[in-house]
């Protein structure tokens, strides 16, 4: 039986001397990635516009939503492939331009159906476009604390990212059109585009080593797609975790990815290495971005309903809320590029979730005579949380990593937040409906409450990974 060969000679094609257009670059490469994480919420405030507007049916308003999250989430795997083999800065370009051309079909879209289309082409993109950039990040700063400090800030536009996007959709939709929540991402695009150009260097694999796997890319796809079509399905109210739809989407994804893991076990040129999950400290970077994510994504959500359906805020005011949680991603980010190479990530990691535990259950108070006030200090605490926590785990992720694996390892990155948010969705919205039902009365805050709960229990358990787990990060390759 053939095994996994790890290569020796192979390197990607970067110059080893320092770039003296990195921090350019960086800009370029975290306004690209801006982009697509403002994309995952900033139509969310929108859409009750665009709904109104196009005549989208109550049941159909989620494939705004999930047509992005299906495409993006089910294809990263194979995206980080592209960008390794094809050029990490022409496949991030190509990526921006096409990006901006479905945004402007969404835009004008005057039937539901082309808006859905146009919301699952911007996922595609997305797909190549975030493993590119990380992956850039990882190759373009290679003195550790430059690339701590790189980190720090890619990681403080992730993680703010989508909040960002609810305040800026407030914004648009209350002052502008609903339809400039996909128009923005024109501008935002070309200049991002424009400096990657003048910017940043190319890196690839070597020809030997530029091999598409067609049968682990077919397994990875339908794999990943269908995993995150069924925590979709699981999180539709009509159906559930226990409708026979979603239970034979989760299994038969859950068979084709263990084909996939078998197939990379014995292929000669895998599309995944597995040296990179079995890494002790790497797959347990990994499990805590899904526990993490899954927490974050969900809480988003249900505050939002909270936010608007209970306390009746507008969007913009809902927007202005979450930017407390923005903000405190942001200050946390700069702090931990400054720590992390003095004390390494294992004791950022766990003191910043630790205060994010706190905070999400700071949130099950809701609704009590100060709420407002113990509101914001759980935002507070979550964003700063939680942008400590995913500034060190991208850093442990990516950390040591072989250079031939740069793009394949920031895929699994962005695909482990992508059905980490999409399963504490699931998740939580199982939780917080059935709670609903059974409530005697403030039905809706009981469900609320309930899912922050839920959320807590996750985060808890990502702390308990990151005690077993994280360490010094072991070099793969």
């Amino acid at each position: 039986m053939p095994t996994q060969k790890t290569p020796t000679a192979a390197v990607t094609t970067q110059p080893t001397a320092a770039d003296p257009r990195r921090w350019t670059a960086l800009v370029a490469i975290t306004l690209a990635s801006l982009m697509v994480v403002l994309d995952a919420s900033v139509i969310n405030i929108a859409l009750p516009d665009a709904q109104r507007e196009l005549g989208i049916t109550q049941a159909d308003r989620h494939w705004v939503v999930t047509a992005y999250a299906l495409t993006f989430g089910g294809l990263l795997l194979l995206g980080g492939r592209i960008a390794d083999i094809n050029g990490r800065r022409r496949t991030l370009v190509a990526s921006l331009i096409g990006f901006a051309a479905v945004s402007t079909l969404g835009g004008f879209a005057s039937t539901p159906e082309l808006l859905f289309v146009a919301r699952g082409a911007q996922g595609v993109f997305a797909a190549t476009l975030a493993p590119a950039a990380l992956a850039l990040v990882t190759v373009t700063f290679t003195e550790a604390r430059e690339r701590s400090r790189a980190f720090g800030v890619f990681g403080a536009v992730q993680g703010a990212g989508g909040a960002v996007g609810l305040l800026l959709g407030g914004v648009l939709t209350e002052y502008v059109d609903w339809r400039w929540s996909l128009f923005v991402n024109v501008p935002i695009a070309f200049v991002a585009a424009a400096l990657a150009l003048y910017s940043v260097r190319e890196s690839r694999l070597e020809k030997a080593h530029r091999r598409y796997d067609v049968p682990s890319a077919t397994l990875a796809t339908v794999g990943s797609f269908g995993l995150v079509a069924g925590f979709t399905l699981a999180a539709d109210e009509s159906r559930g975790w226990r409708d026979p739809l979603t239970l034979v989407t989760l299994v038969a994804s859950g068979a084709i990815l263990l084909a996939f893991v078998v197939r990379q076990h014995r292929a000669e040129h895998p599309m995944l290495p597995l040296r990179v999950v079995t890494d002790r400290v790497r797959g347990g970077a990994y499990l805590t971005t899904l526990l993490a994510a899954g927490a974050m994504f969900g809480m988003l959500l249900f505050l939002t309903y909270y936010l608007q359906g209970k306390l009746g805020l507008t969007p913009l005011r809902t927007g202005l809320v979450f930017l407390v949680f923005s903000v405190g991603i942001i200050v946390s980010a700069v702090l931990v590029s400054a720590l992390l190479p003095r004390v390494g990530p294992r004791p950022l990691m766990l003191s910043g979730m630790v205060l994010g535990v706190v905070g999400m259950l700071t949130l099950t108070t809701i609704d009590h005579p100060r709420s407002l006030v113990l509101l914001l200090s759980a935002l507070t605490l979550l964003g700063f949380g939680l942008g400590v926590v995913f500034v060190a785990v991208n850093n442990v992720a990516l950390n040591g990593i072989d250079a031939n694996d740069a793009g394949v390892a920031s895929a699994l990155v962005n695909t482990t937040q992508q059905l980490g948010g999409a399963l504490g969705v699931a998740l939580l919205n199982t939780i917080a409906s059935g709670v609903t039902a059974r409530a005697a009365h403030n039905a809706d805050v009981a469900g609320y409450r309930a899912a922050f709960a839920v959320a807590s229990a996750l985060l808890l358990a990502a702390t308990i990974v990151i005690l077993v787990t994280a360490g010094r990060p072991s070099r793969t390759g």
